[in-house]
């Protein structure tokens, strides 16, 4: 039974609709006089025999002569203007599609000044507005019953992608530099995209990037450069590298394996890991004395103060601690302060110096010098 349009209009339920198409496959008849409803956000293409004739915008429209000139233009010759004639609506939604998601399937290869080769991946969002509502319908619409912004992304974010590759590959010199350039970026791929978007009657309103970053490899093989460059050597990074995949070997931890590969590959000897291990672990060793021999050699180079006691560099001559003379020379036998040259008394306790040590004759106690009485036993000594 052939469909009659006596009212024509359309709800978007889904917000995501783009263009619905009355009826959504053939034609439908309709007479001057129907009406036709075109909301604020929308607008209403009539179609003939696979051609887009007018557009109208949002009101009520009674169909006349003079809201669809070339409708009636082409249909006056055969039918007139009181016979039913065929024809196809299209209505195009034109309100504003926001928060739209680009990113790039899959990491892309940049040129970087100070890494090398380095892939990115990129992400973002966008906001498009249909300007040109017939040139869109017959540029990507096509005879689709309805057309949602699922049916476009792919296609949007191919292009994004392929511009903004463009311009990372011409103005980036490194990714430490991306950051701090998003702003500027996406500006200037907004302009470049604008001129793509608007052969297809699409306004690009807004584009944002709001990362682009490296594969957790690469993030990982940027902080083990870090790591370089904070150690300052590359052995010793991978004798670092070496002493975790140990530890974690003998703790049984799961990162043992991430450890050993990664300082294969830094290496650039993947294969020949367990044949690199014992040989960084003597280099790492090598003239390393143990705990003996490193206590014996730190007390073989220096020597104590008499006075206070303190370990001193041998070659010193005076105490940096308590500024006691550290020369070679006689020292008093009681006090072991040192003497002056042909000293009879010592200057610090008093004590006669060169006298014979004695003994108490009584109790054969060591007695000290000029006393008269034993300490021990108490018998007087005669002098």
């Amino acid at each position: 039974m052939t469909e009659f349009l006596s009212v024509i209009e359309w709800f978007d339920q889904t917000g995501q609709e783009i263009v619905h198409r009355i009826p959504q496959e053939g034609s439908a008849e309709t007479k001057f006089g129907s009406q036709v409803i075109v909301r604020e956000n929308q607008a209403a293409i009539f179609f003939r025999d696979g051609k887009g004739l007018d557009v109208l915008g949002p009101g009520r429209h009674t169909l006349s002569t003079a809201n669809i000139p070339i409708v009636t233009k082409v249909l006056a010759l055969p039918w007139g203007f009181t016979s039913p004639f065929r024809v196809e609506v299209v209505f195009v939604n034109m309100k504003l599609f926001p928060d739209l998601k680009w990113g790039t399937a899959q990491p892309v290869a940049y040129r970087d000044e100070e890494l090398g080769l380095v892939r990115l991946r990129a992400f973002g969002n966008y906001a498009i507005q249909i300007r040109e509502p017939l040139v869109f319908v017959n540029a990507l619409a096509g005879t689709m019953g309805s057309f949602v912004t699922g049916d476009i992304k792919d296609y949007l974010r191919d292009l994004i992608i392929s511009r903004l590759n463009d311009y990372l590959g011409e103005k980036v010199r490194t990714i430490f530099d991306l950051p701090k350039q998003y702003d500027e970026m996406g500006q200037e791929v907004h302009d470049r995209l604008s001129h793509d978007f608007r052969r297809y009657g699409i306004n690009l309103a807004d584009f944002f990037i709001t990362s682009i970053t490296p594969p957790e490899e690469v993030e990982k093989a940027i902080d083990e450069r870090a790591q370089v460059a904070a150690l300052g050597d590359l052995d010793k990074f991978l004798k670092m590298k070496a002493a975790r995949a140990l530890e974690g070997a003998g703790g049984g931890g799961s990162g043992t394996a991430s450890d050993m590969v990664g300082l294969g590959a830094g290496a650039g000897m993947g294969a020949g890991i367990g044949a690199m291990l014992p040989g960084m672990i003597f280099e790492s060793m090598r003239g390393r004395p143990d705990a003996a021999s490193a206590n014996a050699a730190s007390a073989a180079e220096s020597i104590a103060c008499p006075a206070c006691h303190t370990e001193v560099n041998p070659d010193a001559r005076f105490c940096p601690h308590c500024g006691e003379s550290l020369v070679a020379g006689d020292r008093c036998e009681s006090c072991e302060a040192p003497l002056a040259p042909d000293a009879k008394f010592c200057a610090r306790c008093g004590e006669p110096v060169g006298v014979t040590e004695r003994a108490c004759p009584n109790c054969q106690a060591k007695l000290p010098a000029g006393a008269r009485f034993c300490t021990e036993c108490g018998e007087r000594v005669i002098e």
